[in-house]
């Protein structure tokens, strides 16, 4: 059984930081691509950042220039390092893990249940 889980939310006034760690546990044969999604009330999901296995990093339009995402493959851990924050970045973040279990030879996206920030103005 494979798990993904969030920690890092919180609240913090504009202008502040938040680091967010996501890490998948369990039965795993490889992790491939991880990242970042978030959902605020009355919006659809948005991409923040994605990482894949060598580095390589994608992000969307309203995480580039303040928001960093790195991993460490040897833990199976993705974060994501948020600066200069701004209260329309209040939202659940949702981290996604596309993961081969041992069990399987494909690889399957995988979602955390979802941690809250909140960024007061």
């Amino acid at each position: 059984q494979v798990q993904v889980a969030e920690s890092g939310g919180g609240l913090v006034q504009a202008g502040g930081s938040l680091r967010l760690s996501c890490a998948a546990s369990g039965t795993i044969f490889s992790v491939n691509r991880m990242g970042w999604f978030r959902q605020a009330p009355g919006k659809q999901r948005e991409l923040v950042a994605l990482i894949g296995v060598d580095g390589a990093t994608e992000y969307g339009e309203s995480a580039k220039g303040r928001f960093t995402i790195s991993r460490d493959n040897a833990e199976n851990t993705v974060y994501l390092q948020m600066n200069s924050l701004k209260p329309e970045d209040t939202a659940v973040y949702y981290c996604i893990a596309a993961i081969q279990a041992d069990d399987r030879p494909y690889l399957v996206d995988y979602w955390g249940q979802g941690t809250q920030v909140t960024v007061s103005s």
